[in-house]
């Protein structure tokens, strides 16, 4: 059996990397993405990056892509990304808003 064009293999994620979809209103719709590399700046590639509201609780969780890449579909707002991995972990404060908001998330062990 063989996946989707949009979705990893062997889960049921869609591809980080790939583009965003045409659908997609960005005067209405806010978007954190971004990519998890460690501190000399390497790809890391099947981290968990989690998705945490204002209040620190738990939202969405996705899986890089091999080139680190992730991306939420959130409400304007506060958020927290947490990045855990093999190469460490790393937490980043976001205020986002409508659009496409790119953030680069540093993991350390």
């Amino acid at each position: 059996m063989t996946s989707p064009a949009n979705t990893t293999a062997g889960c049921a994620a869609p591809d980080q990397s790939a583009p965003l979809p045409a659908s997609v209103d960005l005067e209405k719709e806010t978007v954190i993405t971004g990519a998890v590399r460690t501190a000399d700046g390497e790809a890391v590639g099947g981290a968990y990056v989690r998705l945490l509201d204002s209040s620190g609780e738990f939202t969405a969780e996705v899986v890089t892509s091999p080139e680190g890449v992730f991306r939420f579909f959130a409400a304007p707002g506060a958020w927290t990304l947490r990045a855990l991995s093999r190469s460490g972990n790393g937490d980043l404060t976001v205020d986002a808003a409508r659009g496409v908001n790119e953030v680069g998330l540093t993991v350390a062990n």
